[in-house]
């Protein structure tokens, strides 16, 4: 259920974010605190895609508390400086979608970021889904400079 009585949110049967945070679907965590986590996606839009999702199930921006919004916008900050300081990307995009219109695919919420092409900008086409073994070898790349998840009081 979503605190926004307009949004035309995503139904789907079981969250595949939950999934993933319980373990229950192989993915890469990057990173995780009790409120929130950083994954690194299986579809690499721009070098070093990444998504950081609160811990606790939130459907939209709407839902989210103040606090959990708070760890979420550290958590996102953490995430770009390790992309900056592994990639050296010249950009890094954040994107962020609520509701079906807006392209909100999984009734999760969460933060897309990701370092930009060689040519710029992040690929909003079809790509290729990496494989659990190549999105750990990009987790690899980034634990080192991935500052320790701060989480609010």
């Amino acid at each position: 259920m979503t605190n926004s009585e307009n949004l035309d949110v995503p139904e789907n049967k079981e969250c595949a974010f939950c999934a993933c945070l319980s373990g229950h679907r192989p993915y890469t965590i990057l990173a995780r605190n009790d409120s929130v986590a950083i994954l690194v996606t299986r579809e690499q839009r721009g070098i070093a895609h990444l998504l950081v999702i609160p811990t606790h199930h939130y459907e939209t921006i709407l839902d989210l508390p103040d606090a959990a919004a708070a760890d979420v916008m550290l958590a996102l900050k953490a995430a770009a400086y390790a992309i900056d300081k592994a990639y050296g990307r010249q950009g890094i995009s954040v994107w962020q979608n609520n509701g079906l219109p807006a392209n909100q695919m999984i009734g999760h919420f969460h933060f897309h970021i990701a370092g930009t092409l060689d040519e710029g900008g992040t690929n909003t086409g079809e790509v290729r889904e990496l494989s659990v073994g190549e999105t750990d070898q990009i987790a690899k790349r980034l634990r080192p400079w991935l500052p320790t998840l701060p989480q609010s009081e």
